[in-house]
Order: C-alpha cells, then sequence, then structure tokens
C-alpha cells in the first residue's frame, strides 16, 4: 500500500481530528429555527476548507433552506470525475439528560469521538475533504481523477433543495459515479459497501376536535379527543405481527434476489447480540418469516416517531386539546411508488377518522428505495481499496435507512453510486452519545485516497 497521498494522511492525522472537532462544536441543527445561524457558520467552515486544501469554484449556494455547497477540480485530463456528496447538518441532541459529555464539545473516550454529527454525517464528510487534501498535497497540487462536491444542510429535514438543484443543474453535476459517505461498516473491522437503501414517506397527521383546549371534568364525555382519535388511527395503521394494514400497501413489493440472499445468511450476524447490544430490548418484533436482516433491508414498514400536543409539562393539567399530532413515516423497497403509497395512506386515514374529529396529513419527505448495480468499475476500485486497508474481503449489504439523493443520482444524473461508509452499527446515529470511532476515521481517509488513485491509474 505505497502511497504518497496515504503516507501524508498518517502524518496529519492529530490536525485532521482536530479539525473535525471544530465542526462539530457548530450545532448545524437543521430543524431548529433558532440555529439557522449555526448552520450558515457549518457550510463557511466547510467551504473555507474547500478552499484550502486547493478545490476550484467554490460556491456557497442559497436555497430557499439552508445552504449548498458546490466545488470542483477537473484538470485530470482523460480520468473519470466523481461527484463527491456529504451532509453537514445534525439531529437534534435531545434528550440532553442522557448524553454522558456535551453534545457539541467533542470529547474522546475509548478510541471514540463522541459528539453529536460525529458520524453523521460530519466525521465522514470530514474524511473526503481530508482525503483530497492528502491526494493534493500527495501528488504535487495534482488529483488522480476529476472531482466535483455537492454538500448540502437539510439531509436530516429531507433534503428538498439538493432535489431541486440536482434536477436544474444536471451539467453542473454531470459524472461518472458518486461517492457517498453517509453510512457504515457491518461489523467492526470488516469493509463493507452499502448497495440498497429503503425509500421513506414521513408525515405528520394533526387531529382537530373542540375550538379550544377544554376541561376535562366539564366536557369528558361530551367533546371529541383527538388523542384517542389519533390512537384509533394509528391502532389501525399495524397489526401486532408487524405487517401494515394499508390497503395496497404491499401490492409492488419487489423480493431480494436468491444470490443476494443466500450472501446475507454468510455474514456474520447474531441475532441475540443485536437484541441485547444495538437494539436493548427484551424481545425482537416484526413479521413472522423473515430474518432480522431481510425486515430491516428489504420488506417496507410503518413506524410511529412522536405524538406532541396536549399538556405535556411537569405536573397536571386536565385537559382535553383541540388538537393533537402524530408523526408517522414508512420505509420503502424497491417497486413501491412513494406518490402511490401516500394516497394509499391518505385514503386510509380518512376512512379511519373517527366522527367529530378532522384529520389533516402533512408530508415531511417523500423518497423510492435504491439499489445499485455492483458490476462496475468503481465498485471494484472501491472494493479493492478497502481489502487494501483493511485486509479482509469486501462485503455487501443494504441498510434500512434512506439517502433520498442516491436515488436522484440514479435517476436524474444517470450515475451510479458508492457508498463507502466507515460508522459503526452500535454508533448511536440520532440518539444521545453518538460517536466515531477515530481509527475508522483515519481508515476511510485512507481508504478514498486508495480508491482514487486506482481509477486514476486505470
Amino acid at each position: 500500500m505505497s502511497s504518497p497521498a496515504v503516507a501524508y494522511a498518517r502524518e496529519n492525522q492529530a490536525r485532521f481530528l482536530n479539525e473535525l472537532k471544530d465542526l462539530l462544536r457548530i450545532p448545524s441543527i437543521s430543524t431548529a429555527p433558532e440555529h439557522k445561524s449555526d448552520v450558515e457558520r457549518a457550510a463557511g467552515y466547510v467551504a473555507d476548507n474547500l478552499r484550502r486544501i486547493g478545490m476550484e469554484n467554490v460556491e456557497i449556494i442559497r436555497t430557499q433552506g439552508h445552504p449548498l455547497i458546490y466545488a470542483d477540480w477537473l484538470h485530470a485530463a482523460g480520468a473519470p470525475t466523481v461527484l463527491c456528496y456529504a451532509h453537514y447538518d445534525v439531529q437534534p441532541p435531545d434528550p440532553l439528560n442522557e448524553w454522558i459529555s456535551p453534545p457539541f464539545e467533542p470529547t474522546e473516550r475509548n478510541h471514540n469521538l463522541y459528539a453529536r454529527g460525529a458520524v453523521d454525517d460530519k466525521g465522514q464528510l470530514w474524511m473526503e475533504l481530508k482525503a483530497i487534501e492528502a491526494l493534493m498535497q500527495g501528488h504535487g497540487g495534482r488529483l488522480p481523477l476529476n472531482v466535483k462536491f455537492i454538500i448540502e444542510g437539510e439531509e436530516e429535514v429531507g433534503g428538498e433543495s439538493i432535489a431541486a438543484f440536482v434536477r436544474k443543474q444536471k451539467s453542473k453535476l454531470k459524472a461518472d459515479f458518486a461517492l457517498v459517505c453517509d453510512t457504515e461498516l457491518f461489523a467492526p473491522d470488516l469493509p463493507t459497501l452499502c448497495v440498497g437503501l429503503r425509500g421513506l414517506v414521513y408525515t405528520e397527521i394533526t387531529a382537530v376536535g373542540p375550538k379550544v383546549d377544554l376541561h376535562s371534568g366539564m366536557y369528558g364525555g361530551a367533546a371529541p379527543n383527538p388523542f384517542f382519535a389519533l390512537i384509533e388511527i394509528i391502532s389501525k395503521l399495524k397489526d401486532s405481527r408487524g405487517r401494515v394494514l394499508v390497503p395496497g400497501f404491499y401490492k409492488n413489493v419487489k423480493p431480494p434476489a436468491a444470490a443476494e440472499l443466500k450472501a446475507w445468511k454468510r455474514l456474520p450476524f447474531n441475532e441475540e447480540r443485536y437484541r441485547k447490544t444495538e437494539v436493548g430490548s427484551s424481545k425482537l418484533t416484526g413479521e413472522p418469516g423473515y430474518s432480522v436482516l431481510y425486515r430491516t433491508w428489504a420488506r417496507p414498514t410503518l413506524e410511529v416517531h412522536g405524538m406532541p400536543g396536549g399538556f405535556t409539562a411537569p405536573g397536571a393539567k386536565t385537559v382535553i386539546p383541540a388538537r393533537a399530532q402524530a408523526k408517522v413515516s414508512m420505509r420503502l423497497v424497491p417497486n413501491q411508488d412513494p406518490d402511490d403509497i401516500l394516497k394509499r395512506y391518505q385514503d386510509f386515514v380518512k376512512k379511519l377518522t373517527p366522527k367529530g374529529v378532522e384529520t389533516t396529513i402533512k408530508v415531511w419527505s417523500k423518497g423510492p428505495a435504491c439499489v445499485v448495480g455492483t458490476d462496475n468499475p468503481y465498485i471494484r476500485a472501491a472494493t479493492a481499496a478497502l481489502g487494501d486497508v483493511f485486509k479482509k474481503e469486501t462485503v455487501f449489504i443494504r441498510s434500512g435507512g434512506s439517502i433520498p439523493i442516491v436515488t436522484d443520482f440514479q435517476d436524474v444524473l444517470k450515475i451510479p453510486s458508492v457508498m463507502m461508509g466507515f460508522g459503526l452499527p452500535d454508533d448511536n446515529l440520532h440518539a444521545p452519545n453518538e460517536k466515531f470511532l477515530i481509527p475508522n476515521f483515519y481508515r476511510g481517509i485512507e481508504s478514498i485516497c486508495l480508491f482514487f488513485e486506482k481509477l486514476g491509474a486505470e
């Protein structure tokens, strides 16, 4: 593994990590209006670094939401062009009392870096930037292939701005393939490429009953309660065995190929360990007849995420709320059309709504599932690079999560994505005490360096 870029990266590991810590200190929470200036500050930090490492045409692009960042370096004649994607926004840190160390003060413990955004996705974004810096420095100010960056600040709130930008700026973003670093290794020390993602329809049901909040003693028994309406609706969306009851929900579900299912069975997966260490529940649930990996990677689901409304502060207040809400999402698999599923879901909720209550549905985000092919030179080079770094054979997996932009790259830009991530299953994405294993941060930088060097050599 003789690479001047890797040598430079190893010499500068401490600085790379400290720079990442500075980015992690910025609370770029895209869903919170009060953090809009912090999101802007994070965009500026990333853009300044892109300029410093030698990228050209660096732009902070204003949108109706949070800024996009574009940059390029296009002087490798005859070499392929990669479109590097990542996001700099993060999830809210709540509940704060469950964090061992403050979420926006990066802290090292047991070879991990703890902070909100450490692995999702600032740490992995920083891997991409530092790999480019190492390649520039290791190759005399040049890159082995042409590079474009498109980085967003709205991934955690649906990614509407980048989706619109991709459609309007196809020529600006024209590339041969995309590199997406927003996934994870299947297991520690096991090089992994993700080749499939579930789609998503994320909604919020609002139920409205009385015109104002009412005293439950004076009006209980006569006034409709929006919470009970939501309870009644939600209880009929899915049965006790995990099967979604929306009519026609499973109509077009495409199962994985036999070869893919066979490969999943060879993965080092222990269901009991998964239950104890990752889920932490007394029992796993879900549709009978399907393995855990099948259920989480290739079966559609419906989940409830929160039910705001009424009185939730400490103490007692006997109130029948005027309105209540429920955040409900559905994960989709190949061949399920998000628009079709949304229409079926809306019709079903309307049918289930009890008398005296009115319901409306807001759509927060919507996108189809995506499965990418593995028979292309970019996957082969990525596999070889990972093999050089980890000294093991790379495995292909799917993810139960959603990265909507991967589908846009495939359908709009007509390019495949290489989803090369270095998180771990227990990194607490979207939860308290999010972390990134520091050796994986370094291995990610080295893997990207070797990946791009191999493509340039071809």
